[in-house]
């Protein structure tokens, strides 16, 4: 199996800067070809790691960054979204009979991927990873 192909892209921790990653998703497809079915989960599940990078990392407003790193395999594409901010725990959840917006988007992220993951990233923050599977069936 060949070295997985790497793109990272560093955006604002702003909504309006989401979109970049959803654009660099579709030139990923046309590297790798993707199902439309595929493109479309990963650009859902890439927009809501982003949202919860965005809205929860940098509370404050005083900026910050997110980075999107894309790992392209022959059968697998791995996403991972990284923040410095305030960190994020997947295991942080509502009280029964409340809504959480981040946790609706993170049960979004695990129904769509193969494989999900969250941790503290290497200068704290938080690090979300998903993968697909690029199968002919995607």
């Amino acid at each position: 199996m060949s070295e997985p192909r790497v793109v990272r892209l560093t955006i604002p921790a702003k909504p309006e800067y989401i979109a970049l990653g959803r654009l660099t998703l579709a030139g990923i497809s046309r590297v790798q070809p993707l199902p439309d079915e595929t493109l479309a989960d990963l650009k859902l599940a890439l927009t809501e790691a982003c949202t919860n990078s965005v809205r929860h990392a940098y509370e404050d407003g005083g900026g910050g960054t997110v980075e999107i790193v894309f790992e392209l395999g022959s059968d697998r594409l791995a996403v991972e979204v990284v923040d410095e901010g305030a960190g994020f725990r997947a295991d942080e959840q509502a009280a029964p009979g409340e809504p959480s917006e981040s946790g609706l988007g993170i049960a979004i992220i695990k129904a769509l991927a193969d494989d999900f993951e969250v941790t503290e990233g290497d200068s704290g923050g938080s690090r979300l990873r998903f993968a697909k599977q690029l199968t002919a069936e995607s």
